[in-house]
């Protein structure tokens, strides 16, 4: 399995062009392989038979591990994948007794007597540790042809459809729709109607008995259990005598209170002569002793709503909180006068092709400074500091699932006008969807700009392995100090989040400095071009 990313740790088989036995030369189109963010076709590179396939359609497989063998027709291929799986398999716990079950029930599943194949949940992004079913478009006994949907399966970057890739009856599903099933876990068996199915599944629990995680459907069924009984006020406590208190429910006390009520005047229908919600309801009485004012009945329902997190949202949860939990930030803001990038943009705008904004013109600012202050643009890799001698600069840029940050790469060579088209064309492609991996991998910097929500001051969480984020605010027009004297005038604030661990306060202070040099006097930024 080649390594078709820098973050790519496994690939999907979303599609075999060629089957065991088929012919395949070199150049040849063998299989279409999906990663995080796309699907590739995979060329092949040898020629001849196709004698093993690594993994099924729908199955991942580890970078560098076997993806097929192609060799001479009825070459023994065994002694061979024997080696390379030994090579692999690194857990020293599964000893001698887990080989000889594996093997054992490995017969099991290859015989001709179970006509029946297991469909595994594929891992559809590198940091993908399970798919929420979102919907099953067959159901158990239908009947499934190579190619037909059978489900979308949500992922961390979007909800995406499985197509079956047998012919045959759905005989089982691992989980249903809205549960979640581990990467490799079983998603479905299809086959001929009536195959043993439960020898099966048997068989591939036992081989693969390390990774049952069945029980996690379970319990997130039984952890939303108590959610249904959830309304504690509406039923009764024990009555309570003695001392004069009064025996009536919490809820007749509290709709009594609304009301305005005298709990104590209201006569009781219950046990015991027990105030209930009915004797409250239909007390016809004056109100409470003394009381010129009867609280008015609000009409309202506590209510709210569980939403299941998306696949996206749970690789942000998990990567910002390793950023910061991880990565020693601090956060260095400076204030930066904007009058005269103001009148820029304006002159730049009447002769740009594209339209340009602040956050593009704050990017190229922040490319030069980046040039000119190389220090900040350092990757940690924990025994090693990279020091990257280009300048690719992430934009975080928000979607209805979570966030996404496309890359400008070489944005310090870049005009102001090149900018804006490559980020507004870079952020049509986030929301589509589309974005390939070559648009989001390799930043050295990322900037997050909240300014246009109205937002002044913000501190942003690393974007691993990036050291550095460029916070930036809105432009706030505030009295500001010219020549001893409070004038009007336009201020951005903007915070740097720096990794202590590769940046020191000195060097991010530096970089904003130069920043604020720039973008107070763009015509330094337009030196080198437009």
């Amino acid at each position: 399995m080649p390594k078709m990313s820098d973050t790519m740790s496994e690939g999907v088989i979303a599609k075999w062009h060629k089957k065991v036995g088929d012919t395949v030369k070199s150049g040849e189109l063998m299989a279409e392989i999906e990663t995080d963010k796309a699907t590739m076709d995979y060329e092949s590179f040898n020629e001849g038979t196709i004698l093993y396939v690594g993994a099924k359609e729908g199955e991942a497989v580890k970078v560098n591990d076997i993806l097929a063998i192609v060799g001479k027709k009825g070459e023994d291929y065994k002694a061979l994948l024997e080696s390379a799986g030994q090579a692999a398999d690194s857990g020293g716990s599964k000893a001698e007794e887990p080989k000889a079950e594996a093997s054992a029930k490995s017969v099991a599943i290859d015989t001709s007597g179970i006509k029946a194949e297991i469909v595994l949940m594929p891992k559809m992004s590198d940091t993908m540790t399970e798919g929420v079913i979102a919907a099953w478009h067959k159901k158990i006994g239908d009947a499934v042809k190579s190619g037909e949907l059978l489900a979308e399966i949500e992922t961390d970057k979007a909800t995406m459809d499985f197509e079956s890739y047998n012919t045959g009856t759905l005989l089982y599903v691992g989980a249903e729709a809205g549960k979640p099933v581990a990467i490799n876990g079983v998603l479905a068996i299809i086959g001929e109607k009536g195959a043993d199915w439960q020898t099966l599944l048997k068989a591939h629990e036992a081989k693969s008995s390390g990774e049952q995680k069945a029980p996690s459907p379970t319990s997130s069924a039984s952890s939303t259990q108590p959610v249904k009984s959830s309304t504690p006020v509406s039923v009764p406590q024990p009555v309570q005598t003695g001392n004069g208190r009064v025996k009536a429910s919490p809820l007749a006390k509290k709709l009594a209170k609304e009301k305005g009520l005298d709990i104590r005047s209201i006569p009781g229908t219950g046990d015991q002569g027990r105030i209930t919600k009915r004797d409250v309801e239909n007390f016809k009485g004056s109100g409470a002793k003394g009381s010129t004012f009867v609280l008015p009945t609000i009409v309202a329902e506590e209510s709210f709503e569980e939403i299941p997190v998306s696949q996206m949202r749970k690789t942000i949860a998990r990567r910002l909180a390793e950023s910061k939990f991880t990565a020693p930030h601090f956060y260095l803001t400076m204030e930066i006068n904007m009058d005269k990038a103001i009148d820029v943009r304006k002159s730049i705008n009447e002769i740009s092709p594209v339209k340009v904004s602040f956050n593009d013109i704050v990017l190229k600012a922040a490319a030069m400074a980046i040039r000119l202050n190389p220090d900040v643009n350092v990757s940690w890799l924990g025994e090693k500091i990279r020091k990257n001698k280009h300048v690719h600069i992430g934009v975080a840029v928000a979607v209805k699932d979570g966030l996404v940050v496309p890359v400008v790469r070489f944005a310090d060579n870049k005009t102001f006008s090149h900018i804006a088209a490559e980020v507004k064309e870079l952020a049509q492609k986030a929301h589509d969807k589309k974005l390939q991996p070559s648009d989001w991998e390799g930043s050295t910097f990322t900037i997050s700009n909240l300014g246009m929500f109205g937002i002044d001051q913000f501190t942003a969480i690393i974007n691993p392995p990036d050291a550095c984020i460029l916070a930036v605010g809105g432009i706030k027009e505030t009295a500001v100090v010219k020549n001893g004297q409070l004038v009007p005038g336009n201020v951005m604030k903007v915070t740097l989040s720096c990794d202590h661990r590769a940046v020191d306060g000195a060097i991010g202070a530096a970089f904003l400095k130069t920043l604020k040099e720039l973008l107070e006097d763009p015509i330094k930024i337009m030196a080198q071009h437009i």
